[in-house]
């Protein structure tokens, strides 16, 4: 398979491209800066093309004909703002807008150049649904969407002019509706790397978190990223797919499992006490559709990002 991937040098991107590479796939990809973050394996770099392309600027010329000669049988769509925080509060920001709604339309645009169509898949995020509850927190794909923060009104927005082109235009897309994930080379913005990242930094200062009674679905990038190839490979077209663990997993018994994984124990400091639940994966439609489950404990997934912490402390 010939694979483009928008968004190649984040987080969840190059862990794409390895396992790509590793299924025997080529792989082309795109970023806003074209440039490689640090951690990714040299083989990684070397076998993917990267370029520079600012999606919200639209497709040039030259853009279109690197595709075009490249002729790909897939577009991973991941290049987003992923950072919730930084889309705003209730209302996203232009620039969120632009991003994650704009470059969508992009990429929609840019897919009708090709003779033979390629299967697209967008990566979108579990919270376009509606608030949970505690005692209700399992979402199917067809529970209610309601996004009450900007990033999640960001990619539903992204999401129904995805699947109005896979109706009118005759886009051969799929959705995968992925929930947090975790692993090596992710920003220290989201949870896990930043509790580790403190706890590697410095074994006298407490570990400042927000609450120990957060209750999310958690799943390592490596097994989303096997998702999303399958789903490409298998998915249904103009389907939408959860892509997640099914499991409900407390914030404070995470820390347990660094603690325990690091063999250390640390002071830690509450600042944000409280109970709050994320939505949890019903993975039952993706699991008959392509066979995937995941596969990668969450110690697994703290032991390999304790590793690469630690060994950026060692070569900073």
């Amino acid at each position: 398979m010939k694979a483009f991937i928008t968004g190649v040098t984040g987080f969840a991107g190059s862990h794409l491209a390895e396992h790509l590479l590793a299924c025997g796939d080529e792989v082309l990809g795109s970023s806003y800066r074209g440039r490689w973050v640090r951690g990714v394996p040299d083989a990684v770099q070397r076998a993917v093309s990267v370029f520079s392309w600012d999606l919200t600027t639209g497709a040039d010329q030259r853009t279109l004909q690197t595709l075009i000669d490249f002729r790909p049988d897939a577009i991973f769509h991941l290049a987003a703002n992923s950072i919730p925080s930084e889309c705003g509060g209730t209302d996203p920001t232009p620039q969120a807008l632009a991003s994650n709604v704009g470059g969508t339309h992009v990429v929609i645009e840019v897919s009708k150049a090709f003779a033979d169509r390629p299967r697209v898949l967008l990566a979108s995020s579990c919270y376009v649904y509606a608030p949970v509850t505690f005692a209700s927190p399992v979402v199917t794909e067809d529970s209610p969407v309601d996004p009450q923060r900007a990033y999640g009104k960001t990619k539903l927005l992204a999401e129904q002019s995805f699947l109005g082109a896979v109706r009118d235009v005759g886009l051969d897309g799929v959705v995968a509706r992925a929930f947090q994930h975790a692993g090596p080379r992710q920003s220290p913005r989201m949870i896990l790397p930043d509790w580790i990242r403190q706890f590697t930094a410095s074994s006298d200062k407490p570990i400042r978190v927000g609450s120990l009674d957060t209750y999310l679905d958690l799943t390592d990038v490596r097994d989303i990223c096997r998702a999303y190839r399958q789903l490409v490979v298998d998915g249904e077209r103009g389907s939408v797919y959860n892509v997640g663990s099914g499991i409900c997993r407390r914030s404070g018994d995470l820390l347990e499992i660094i603690q325990r994984c690091a063999g250390s124990r640390c002071e830690v400091v509450e600042l944000e006490p409280g109970q709050r639940q994320h939505p949890v994966a019903d993975i039952t439609r993706l699991t008959n559709q392509t066979g995937w489950k995941p596969e990668i404990s969450i110690e697994q997934t703290v032991t390999d990002t304790l590793k690469y912490w630690q060994d950026e402390g060692t070569d900073s």
